[in-house]
């Protein structure tokens, strides 16, 4: 089980801005900060958005990303939507698509620090 996941980013207080956002339909929120860091979740630090000055923009296919659970299509709607508005780059319009082991309904951004960050909801079963 994965517990949390570190970002770098070389505008700490600009991309936190830009996060806190884009992370409310996902129901998260800035939870902890300290110098250096800003952690975002719903009741811990489950997203860490750590300061690294001296980063250079990620490339868009590095192959990495990050997926962070949205409760509805609704929430994938606006977290892009409002990604896109905070001058974040599309990676993935939401829409359907089709996994491993289910459908599901998902969005893409890429932050200005090259991070990929999904957002996905998934079939509720029974």
């Amino acid at each position: 089980m994965i517990d949390h996941v570190s970002l770098a980013v070389r505008n700490l207080a600009a991309s936190a801005a830009v996060y806190e956002k884009i992370l409310t339909p996902l129901g998260m929120r800035r939870v902890v900060e300290h110098p250096g860091g800003v952690g975002f979740g719903k009741t811990y630090p489950e997203l860490w958005l750590n300061e690294r000055k001296a980063s250079v923009p990620q490339p868009a296919d590095t192959g990495h990303h990050t997926c962070l659970r949205a409760p509805d299509e609704a929430a994938v709607n606006a977290f892009h939507r409002i990604a896109l508005e905070q001058g974040c780059t599309d990676a993935g319009a939401p829409g359907p698509r089709q996994g491993a082991m289910t459908g599901y309904y998902a969005a893409f951004i890429q932050d200005e620090d090259g991070n990929k960050i999904e957002a996905a909801t998934f079939p509720r079963k029974g």
